[in-house]
């Protein structure tokens, strides 16, 4: 299979690269079983968005959409925040971060000119969760957010079978 290259520059490039994170997260839940899925496998954490993969699965997919929110408010429009969902099995997640990721190529179709960088400090945008961002580094921090938790996945796995091979 040949990959296709998104080709408007460096919107193209954080685009390809979402999306890549987003691919390979997919192909690490691929095969979980319901147990797998929804098992609490940290019970030390006190971050509920971190006990079971499930959790984390769905903590990632609302954090997409808020990425987009938090940008799309920056620019003055007035939306709300999307609700966090478990769901039950992970073909649904696959589906729900395939959507979650449209929902990302959305905010580039319906401001094409979006300015990526921004250098002076006021200019950036501060999020609900109190960092400053432009663009570029949102979307910077949307990619890594979604491989380190993937990484937290493979662990989590990792962790379930050598309960299971005990």
């Amino acid at each position: 299979m040949v990959k296709k290259y998104r080709n408007n520059g460096a919107i193209g490039a954080l685009l390809d690269e979402y999306e890549r994170s987003i691919n390979e997260l997919k192909q690490v839940i691929l095969n979980l079983t319901t147990y797998e899925l929804t098992n609490i496998v940290d019970h030390e954490t006190s971050d509920t968005d971190c006990r079971s993969i499930q959790s984390i699965l769905s903590h990632v997919v609302e954090s997409g959409y808020t990425y987009v929110i938090e940008i799309r408010k920056s620019l003055g429009e007035n939306i709300n925040y999307i609700r966090k969902e478990l769901f039950s099995s992970t073909k649904e997640y696959a589906d729900a971060l395939e959507k979650m990721f449209a929902y990302n190529e959305k905010l580039f179709e319906d401001y094409p000119k979006i300015k990526l960088e921004e250098f002076d400090s006021d200019g950036k945008f501060k999020v609900r969760w109190g960092q400053k961002y432009d663009l570029e580094q949102m979307y910077e921090h949307a990619i890594v957010h979604i491989l380190r938790h993937r990484r937290q996945i493979e662990r989590f796995k990792l962790k379930l079978e050598n309960e299971n091979a005990s």
